[in-house]
């Protein structure tokens, strides 16, 4: 049976602090350990008001210190708003504090809208277009150091640091295939494109110092709840939440609203359905099904599950379901 990995956004609830938020974030991350979830990711995002993770490499500490053994990193960095020498040094001090447990998922886009990501960078000129540029530079500063070579990442020369490259179209599939690195796409919310950027990642693949192999990622949504109204009432807030991303009014994350689908535009509905149509929402038996088809029909590597869930206990009990599902198949063989 593939492994399971969590992606954390730390989200900061309605009515809820950032302090909460990133307490929640490390118990949950305990727990995932516990359970033998493979690996534990946040992401950056900036002037989110729901969003704890921008300080992404300091969240990376504080949960690589209070988990032993699950690998912990970024899903992701957004390259264009970082100096790749500064990146390889935050990361090669968290591979030096936690060896052979950090992650680092890049990727290109800026993590949020472009008035923050002037302010995050500066300077727009040199972002997305310098993109692969950057990521070999990043992981030249891995490598050990050349005798003559006058800027090195210290820490980061030798470290290991698994780099992924993050995607949610063709473009990531493309650079990761030729890179020679592992491939995660962000079918959680952006599904369209995902059966044909797996197809170009593994067809064009180029095997590396650093992959053998191509190895691909899928995130997916699971809310997981004892009966299947409770999963559905639960998931209301992840709708809830995506609708005001996509109409540009992000919120903290909302409690739960019975019925909410119902009570949106056709339109909205549809943005719904088409963004978060990779998801499995329901009882156990739902969930067990569901991730058995999802792994049959994408033949994926490994799953990184969301679960954007109001109340915290929930959340949790939530991946406890999951973790029992992919027991139960694992067994099944």
């Amino acid at each position: 049976m593939i492994p399971l990995s969590v992606l954390d956004l730390s989200p900061i609830t309605e009515g809820g602090t950032a302090a909460q938020a990133l307490a929640n974030t490390l118990d949950l991350a305990r727990n995932a350990d516990r359970l033998g979830y493979r690996r534990y990711w946040v992401a950056e995002h900036h002037n989110s008001p729901g969003i704890a993770s921008a300080a992404t490499s300091v969240v990376i500490a504080h949960i690589a210190a209070g988990t032993s053994t699950i690998r912990v990193g970024a899903g992701g960095i957004m390259l264009p708003n970082h100096a790749p020498l500064v990146i390889a040094e935050q990361f090669g001090t968290l591979a030096a504090l936690h060896p052979g447990r950090i992650d680092l998922g890049l990727g290109r886009a800026p993590g949020t809208d472009m008035e923050t990501a002037r302010a995050l960078r500066r300077n727009l000129n040199a972002g997305v277009d310098s993109f692969p540029q950057d990521v070999v530079e990043l992981i030249g500063y891995f490598h050990a150091a050349e005798p003559s070579q006058r800027i090195r990442a210290v820490p980061g020369e030798g470290e290991d640091v698994q780099v992924w490259i993050l995607g949610s179209s063709t473009y990531g599939a493309q650079l990761a295939a030729r890179l020679g690195l592992p491939y995660a796409f962000a079918s959680h919310f952006a599904p369209a494109e995902m059966e044909h950027a797996i197809h170009i990642y593994r067809s064009r693949f180029q095997p590396s110092a650093r992959l053998e192999k191509p190895y691909v990622m899928l995130g997916l949504n699971v809310i997981a709840a004892p009966t299947d109204a409770e999963a559905e009432l639960l998931f209301s807030t992840q709708q809830q939440a995506l609708v005001s991303i996509l109409t540009g009014r992000p919120w903290r994350l909302p409690p739960p609203v019975a019925g909410y689908r119902s009570q949106i535009e056709p339109t909205a509905r549809a943005m719904l359905d088409q963004s978060l149509s990779c998801s499995i929402v329901g009882s156990p038996a739902i969930v067990r099904s569901g991730l058995d088809a999802f792994i049959r029909r994408t033949n994926a590597d490994e799953l990184m599950v969301t679960s954007q869930i109001f109340d915290h206990s929930a959340r949790l009990r939530s991946f406890e379901i999951l973790a029992d599902a992919h027991r139960e198949l694992s067994k099944a063989g």
